[in-house]
C-alpha cells in the first residue's frame, strides 16, 4: 500500500517552488548508511514504496531500513481531453518534496558492502541522482 497522510487540512495544494538545499534531514540520523539526494524532485509514494520493496527483498530481514521522506503533497491532474476551465483537477497521487542534501533512506545492522548494494537498488528506483553517505560519529 502506497504511503499517504491519514487526514489533511486541505485536499489540494499549489505546486510551489523547490529551491535551495535541504537544511533539515540532511544527515544520517537513525542508521549507519544513507542515500542522499543530489537534486530537486518530487518523489512519488509509488517510487518510495518501490525502493522499500527493493531493499527489503535484497536484505531478506537482515538489518533495518529507515525511510526518511514522507509524501505529504497532493498532486492534482485533470482527466485527458477535458476543456480548459471548470476548476482544479482531483488529487492523482502523493509526493514528497526532496531537495539536494535530503537523506531519503537509511540502513542499519549490515556491513558497508551490503548497505551499498542495497541502496544502489533503491537509487535505480529514484527520479534523482543520489550518493551513498556514511554516518559521522561524534568524537568524544
Amino acid at each position: 500500500m502506497a504511503m499517504m497522510p491519514k487526514r489533511v487540512k486541505f485536499r489540494k495544494s499549489q505546486r510551489g517552488k523547490n529551491r535551495g538545499n535541504a537544511s533539515r534531514g540532511n544527515t544520517v540520523s537513525f542508521g549507519e548508511f544513507g542515500l542522499q539526494s543530489l537534486e530537486h524532485a518530487w518523489v512519488t509514494a509509488r517510487q518510495i514504496e518501490a525502493g522499500r520493496v527493493a531493499v527489503s527483498h535484497y536484505l531478506r530481514r537482515e538489518g533495518r531500513l529507515f525511510i526518511r521522506v514522507f509524501p505529504h503533497k497532493p498532486v492534482s491532474a485533470k482527466p485527458l481531453e477535458v476543456r480548459m476551465g471548470s476548476g482544479k483537477g482531483e488529487p492523482e497521487f502523493w509526493c514528497a518534496v526532496v531537495k539536494p542534501g535530503t537523506v531519503m533512506f537509511e540502513i542499519a545492522g549490515v556491513d558497508e558492502v551490503t548497505a551499498k548494494r542495497a541502496l544502489a537498488r533503491v537509487a535505480h528506483k529514484m527520479p534523482v541522482t543520489t550518493r551513498f553517505v556514511v554516518r559521522r560519529h561524534a568524537v568524544a
